[in-house]
């Protein structure tokens, strides 16, 4: 994808950012547990690419968090700290979209996975102050 100023990182973040809102209805009032861990992955994803952008890094339209990684490791090292929260997440872009040998998601994956995004939001975060 290009990184062009029509696509800066703020607007990665933007859409990550509406992300979490819906994960935060979801876990303050119940409802598609699946979809609060997909939109994880989603928030996990942009800020991911965000992040790229920022370091002015063109990637192609992919959804795999650990490719997203493998982009970053030579700019920024310390994303392999992430290593288990991207595994944990990426394994969220079809299970929870596609019906499947695919286990019931609850309320406490949901919130796993809302937690592994904000570890996640928060490294690309500090990385741009």
């Amino acid at each position: 994808m290009l990184n062009n100023q029509e696509n800066n990182y703020k607007n990665w973040f933007k859409k990550a950012e509406e992300d979490e809102l819906s994960i935060n209805s979801i876990l303050k009032e119940g409802g598609a547990f699946s979809t609060a861990c997909f939109l994880s992955q989603q928030m996990a994803e942009k800020y991911l690419k965000g992040l790229l952008v920022f370091y002015n890094k063109e990637f192609l339209k992919v959804h795999d968090l650990i490719e997203l990684e493998t982009l970053l490791i030579k700019d920024n090292s310390k994303i392999k700290e992430f290593h288990n929260d991207l595994k944990l997440l990426n394994r969220y872009y079809i299970e929870t979209r596609y019906p499947g040998d695919y286990p019931e998601f609850n309320f406490e994956e949901a919130q796993k996975s809302y937690e592994a995004a904000k570890r996640i939001k928060e490294f690309v975060l500090g990385k741009i102050r």
